[in-house]
């Protein structure tokens, strides 16, 4: 059997119209990207998987109310956020969503570009690059504590990551304090650089899903960066 990410849809072959980004396609690239880290086991990137999934489906259910108004992911947005009493709970999840797929991306291409770099590393470069604005004082001070523990067996960004994407994804919904002891649990499971290899290609050649991963985070790149203009632009939100 051939390895997951060999037949898992990429991002690099959604289709992109004048009209927009295809909203099917995207959903279906996001949940196979989502469901790669299955390999990985339980506890850090369960919970960051929870949270993805719950914003994919969120913009499914969109979709699913209204498919021929919700082709792309452009007219999704603003065919919802026409209806007068719309909660944009479509737009909303998609916002999420975009920020914490570019999250896990730029993770993830740091990764390949930093060969020496520990998994915790490069996840704690992304958060400064891409989620640390987002977040209040309090969850940066969070932070903050979390990266002066001591770094025992490479665990300690787990903590930070498992916090951020709970506190983030709760949008003050969730009893944040609850979710935060949780997090503790997951510090055990963050994996090796060497560790997420083995697991993720599954006995297939590391170079080749090098080559693919490379594809997917160019083709999530260029979607994002589309998105993010279009939704900045129509104050549709900030990702």
């Amino acid at each position: 059997m051939a390895p997951y990410f060999e037949t898992a849809k990429s991002f690099a072959d959604v289709p992109i119209t004048p009209d927009g980004v295809d909203t099917a396609t995207f959903l279906l690239a996001s949940t196979d990207f989502v469901n790669m880290f299955d390999l990985l086991g339980g506890g850090v990137f369960a919970f960051v998987q929870n949270d993805l999934r719950s914003n994919i489906t969120g913009v499914r259910h969109r979709y699913d109310v209204a498919p021929s108004e919700s082709p792309t992911l452009e007219k999704l947005v603003t065919n919802e956020c026409a209806v007068a009493d719309s909660n944009r709970h479509g737009t909303a999840c998609l916002v999420r969503l975009l920020r914490g797929l570019w999250f896990t991306c730029e993770a993830l291409r740091n990764m390949q570009q930093d060969r020496d770099a520990e998994l915790h590393t490069c996840f704690k470069r992304s958060y400064d690059a891409n989620l640390k604005h987002h977040h209040s004082f309090v969850v940066r001070s969070v932070v903050s504590v979390c990266r002066s523990l001591p770094p025992w067996h490479n665990r300690r960004w787990a903590l930070i990551q498992l916090t951020l994407y709970v506190l983030d994804a709760a949008m003050g919904t969730r009893p944040a304090l609850a979710d935060v002891r949780r997090c503790q649990v997951a510090i055990r499971a963050v994996p090796h650089r060497r560790d997420f290899y083995a697991r993720i290609t599954q006995g297939g050649s590391h170079e080749k899903f090098d080559n693919e991963l490379t594809k997917w985070l160019a083709g999530l790149e260029v979607i994002v960066l589309r998105l993010k203009a279009f939704l900045e632009e129509g104050s549709y939100g900030r990702v």
